[in-house]
């Protein structure tokens, strides 16, 4: 039986038993559970990066995405309240629409 160790989505056990497939899971507590999403977020931006083809990137910018939301309810925040502080940076420094690439800064 090969093993994962790793945060899967809530309806994973439940695709894999109506497989017939045999697994074992845990529920993890709150701090876990935060370190475990952040290394999904982590695999899954190296996932984004990894793909090819406009398909894949979208996939995986919404597993992103999806975490992000995970993350803000652990962290008690909103996406609206995440939003404001997007906005709030790009109106101090901008955004990256400009594609600016800083090679250097003099002293």
């Amino acid at each position: 039986m090969p093993t994962y160790n790793k945060l899967v989505r809530d309806r994973i056990p439940e695709i894999l038993k109506n497989a017939g497939k045999d697994l074992k899971t845990e529920t993890l507590n709150h701090d876990r559970y935060i370190l475990e999403l952040k290394k999904k977020l982590s695999e899954e931006v190296g996932e984004y990066q990894s793909a090819s083809t406009k398909e894949e990137e979208l996939e995986e910018l919404a597993d992103i995405l999806e975490l992000v939301h995970s993350l803000l309810r652990v962290h008690g925040a909103s996406f609206e309240e995440l939003e404001q502080i997007r906005a709030h940076k790009a109106a101090e420094r901008g955004g990256f629409d400009e594609k600016t690439f800083l090679i250097e800064v003099e002293d």
